[in-house]
């Protein structure tokens, strides 16, 4: 095997490190060589600003998709929930990792508050916003940004009944036991919200490699996993051809029951009081290659391109 030291590209947070060390773990046990290079990205620096308000996709991912065009690093580790549906040229998607939990967890401090009339809630996700409150319209949503221990230490301090977080990475940090969620500045409880759809990919990890890069992509390839790579492929479809490069409250879950393959996705207005839901089953084997695409335009034909419209009006303003 060609001794090459795989460089491996990651954001500095707690949670990105962990990743990339599973990422390295992985590599290493296959017999190659890594070194971990860490990295502060434009969204872990700008924390008072709403994600939507600054108006760029892919905030997460910009400074490693940089590092790794001026050969800095070689490979780049992402929550895939985070990477714009259209890389960069000359960066593909090398390997998708199994799985994890893909649900929203509501964190709070043990009280049932969060179903009062007038509950305020955090989150700095206008999916989550949107579906809370199409559930909850009485609710106030607070923004709420960060990484996972600047977030549950703020909904420590602050008083509101709950904050909205994704469970895949709770347990990644070992934050999770039962319903009994406890990190270094935060002890309180969570709930599973089996109702909310997840974010297109919520709970993958996706490594990213130059094109021309054969040598890491040969190495990533042993990595991946279909299943999550067929799941994520709908989802990410289904939003590319929806949001057009725009933010919006979309959600999508692909998953495999049996021998068929069910999405599921939603696209709401930010206020949470449209709706626009859309469940289709084929059977596993079936050419799934377009399945997000065909899901988004019925979508769009149904409301959806008016709707989409009006929240491309509102993030403007």
């Amino acid at each position: 095997m060609e001794q090459k030291t795989i460089r491996i590209g990651t954001r500095d947070s707690e949670l990105a490190l962990w990743q990339a060390n599973t990422v390295e773990r992985k590599l290493n046990d296959l017999g190659y060589a890594t070194e971990i290079v860490a990295v502060k990205s434009t969204g872990d620096i700008i924390l008072d600003v709403p994600l939507y308000e600054l108006g760029i996709t892919g905030i997460f991912t910009k400074t490693l998709d940089v590092a790794m065009i001026k050969g800095e690093v070689d490979i780049a580790v992402h929550s895939m929930k985070d990477v714009p549906t259209a890389l960069p040229k000359g960066i593909v998607q090398a390997a998708v990792l199994q799985r994890a939990d893909t649900h929203d967890i509501l964190v709070h401090k043990g009280n049932d508050g969060f179903f009062a009339d007038t509950a305020t809630i955090a989150t700095g996700s206008l999916r989550r916003q949107a579906q809370w409150l199409h559930r909850y319209p009485n609710h106030t949503i607070t923004d709420l940004r960060g990484n996972v221990n600047t977030r549950l230490k703020k909904l420590e301090e602050n008083a509101w009944e709950g904050a909205i977080f994704a469970k895949a990475g709770l347990e990644r940090l070992g934050f999770v036991n039962g319903n009994a969620i406890k990190s270094p500045s935060f002890g309180g409880v969570g709930e599973a919200l089996d109702w909310m759809i997840p974010a297109p990919a919520q709970g993958a990890m996706v490594v990213v490699a130059m094109e021309n890069d054969t040598y890491c992509r040969e190495a990533l390839a042993q990595l991946n996993d279909t299943a999550t790579e067929v799941a994520t492929h709908i989802e990410r479809q289904f939003l590319r051809r929806l949001e057009g490069g725009c933010t919006a409250p979309i959600g999508a879950l692909a998953t495999y029951i049996g021998d068929e393959i069910r999405f599921e996705g939603v696209l709401l207005s930010i206020d949470g009081k449209q709706r626009l839901h859309i469940e289709k089953t084929i059977p596993a084997d079936a050419n799934y290659s377009n399945l997000g695409n065909k899901c988004a335009d019925e979508i769009l034909q149904n409301g959806g391109s008016e709707l989409m419209e009006q929240i491309r009006t509102q993030l403007k303003k």
